[in-house]
């Protein structure tokens, strides 16, 4: 079987999107499969080329036996609603475009979190009379809304008609999480053709270790425990959560043992570092995203990871991809995200669920595990024992048995 998978995320970029898309690839090539990625130049989330590549019509690699193809696409920071419309639906042409050179087809699988991919792979599969599988990331363009990018509006309507089309064109729809198969569902969706196969972590690349000693020299972490966010830092993060707590455990007698640890880059970056700057928070420490060979140097610092999000009902549907590298690492959690994921991390005991945007309870539990060890290894050791239901490439699998089932 060949499958053409489009997506504008791929390593080294290394967003969810991105390390999702290959791990599954990467499992579904050892099984037999030729599997062929429609991409864009790695750019994300500054806008900006990476070294060694260039936004050119059409140029190609193999990776670890996956062809990849990249086409050129109108290229922004990830900031700029307007901006990044553009950039998507450019990457929507050339890759459908793209999408015609390539011979003897079997299924194509397009992928959110913004939908015009998926656009991409329905126009691609009607024109091939292949089957068209939506992998489906993020319930888009209400997340647009959740954040306050975009009112409602004439121009939202029609996209949300536009995405309950492709809803309903799709062969089979690959959802990450359950809660996105219900709301679809709910909204008219055949429920026999949605399949759930949650992200996951890869077990070679994600494991416990100890802490880098040379970062946490460079970085003036010795002595420190450090409570850590990996990850974009959007308008969806509201990560000013981490800077009240780091304020608060700044003013009180002994908080000068508690640091925090921002890596990553997004549309709110710089908007953070002003504010810690301001705030004269000397307990926050930002770093730039790395390349995906040194996150888990970078993982390896935490004593404790921060996941959060907006507090807003769409984001209790949601399931952090982070949170399956924080078991993976042996990293207890501080969770500030409702919903699913919350109770993923209860059911496995991997840490702890605070209130999202409450700043004061997210102070309350790093402090509760900075002082009771025997609390802290218990955390850590159901999330390693967690982390074996999610690994990448039994659900690869998995979700390579769905594509194949819409192929026959």
């Amino acid at each position: 079987m060949h499958v053409l998978f489009l997506t504008d995320n791929f390593p080294p970029e290394v967003n969810a999107p991105a390390s999702r898309t290959f791990e599954h690839c990467r499992e579904w090539v050892k099984a037999g499969c030729k599997v062929t990625v429609i991409t864009c130049a790695p750019n994300f989330p500054k806008g900006r080329v990476y070294d060694g590549y260039r936004n050119r019509l059409w140029q190609t690699e193999t990776v670890e036996g996956i062809r990849v193809i990249r086409v050129w696409s109108y290229i922004t920071a990830n900031e700029g609603f307007i901006k990044r419309i553009l950039d998507y639906q450019s990457f929507m042409l050339s890759s459908t475009i793209a999408s015609l050179f390539v011979r003897s087809v079997d299924v194509v699988v397009g992928t959110s979190p913004q939908f015009f991919t998926a656009c991409a792979g329905w126009m691609v599969g009607a024109l091939k009379r292949i089957p068209f599988v939506f992998e489906l990331r993020d319930i888009w363009p209400e997340s647009i809304r959740a954040v306050g990018a975009m009112e409602d509006s004439a121009a939202i309507r029609i996209l949300e008609k536009i995405e309950i089309f492709l809803y309903r064109k799709a062969s089979l729809i690959v959802s990450v999480t359950h809660a996105f198969k219900d709301k679809l569902i709910a909204r008219g969706i055949d429920g026999s053709k949605i399949e759930v196969v949650t992200n996951g972590v890869d077990m070679s690349r994600f494991k416990p270790m100890s802490k880098d000693l040379e970062l946490v020299r460079s970085l003036g972490l010795e002595g420190k425990f450090v409570g850590g966010y990996v990850g974009t830092h959007g308008l969806a993060h509201h990560l000013e959560t981490i800077l009240d707590a780091a304020e608060r455990l700044g003013a009180e007698p002994g908080g000068e043992r508690f640091h925090f640890l921002l890596l990553g880059d997004g549309a709110r970056k710089q908007a953070l570092k002003e504010d810690a700057a301001r705030r004269g928070l000397s307990n926050v420490t930002f770093v730039d995203s790395v390349s995906k060979d040194q996150v888990a140097r970078y993982w390896s610092l935490l004593d404790v990871s921060i996941i959060h999000l907006k507090k807003t009902d769409l984001f209790t549907t949601v399931i952090p991809s982070k949170l399956f590298e924080c078991m993976g690492m042996g990293l207890p959690v501080l969770h500030g995200v409702e919903g699913e994921s919350a109770d993923i991390v209860r059911d496995a005991q991997a840490g702890i669920v605070f209130e999202p945007e409450n700043a004061e309870e997210l102070v309350t539990h790093m402090k509760r595990l900075a002082a009771d060890r025997g609390e802290y290894e218990s955390y850590r050791a159901k999330c390693l024992a967690a982390a074996k239901k999610y690994d990448r490439s039994a659900l690869a699998t998995k979700m390579l048995k769905f594509v194949t089932r819409a192929y026959a």
